[in-house]
């Protein structure tokens, strides 16, 4: 049972972690520009999948800590099951 509830917990962080992702915009876009801000210069004149100035503020732990937990308690409770 233990290890059921591991690998969900483990799976549903990685799925929570791509839902908030793929929620904050889309990926093909480049980041929204302040109104005094130029557009950014891309190298093609449409949306692209790697736009210059989007970042990497997907990865940061404030918005994934809901998702980095579940995958940790699920990692301890496979690996509890492991050692025992």
């Amino acid at each position: 049972m233990t290890v059921i509830l591991g690998a969900l917990l483990t799976i549903a962080g990685v799925v929570y972690m791509a839902g908030a992702a793929l929620r904050r915009g889309r990926l093909s876009d480049p980041a929204p520009t302040a109104p005094d801000r130029p557009a950014p210069n891309l190298p093609t004149p449409g949306p692209t999948l790697e736009p210059r100035r989007r970042g990497l503020g997907f990865l940061g732990l404030s918005q994934n800590w809901p998702g980095l937990l579940m995958m940790a308690i699920g990692i301890i409770l496979l690996l509890s099951m492991a050692v025992l």
